[in-house]
């Protein structure tokens, strides 16, 4: 249910980044979403069509491209995705003091607009 107000805003802002350029239609809004984000692609579309219903984003379909939960080893600095680590060891060193890289982002990468 989070994707709801997450959503809005997404709306809120493309459509304000279109009216600032001139633009008067958009047709695509490319997002990057953390692995950790919890967010569901499908429901930020479905919320995305009901919310820009009234506005130049109405029909406008949402690519999301999820970002891998990536971790660094503070040791010996290995970075990988989570499950190239071992039971929260680092495969290069066995060391156990891992920090997230990525994993967590939620931002507009690009808009795709007439």
């Amino acid at each position: 249910m989070h994707e709801l107000p997450i959503t809005q805003s997404i709306v809120r802002i493309v459509c304000d980044e279109a009216e600032r350029n001139n633009l008067k239609k958009i047709t695509e809004v490319r997002l990057k979403v953390g692995e950790l984000s919890g967010l569901v692609p499908d429901c930020i579309q479905y919320y995305f069509d009901i919310i820009s219903e009234n506005t130049i984003a109405k029909g406008a379909v949402v690519k999301v491209e999820k970002i891998p939960l990536k971790m660094k080893c503070k040791s010996c600095g290995f970075t990988a995705k989570l499950d190239m680590f071992k039971e929260n060891k680092c495969i290069k060193c066995g060391g156990n003091e891992l920090t997230r890289v990525s994993g967590n982002e939620l931002y507009i990468d690009s808009i795709d607009a007439e």
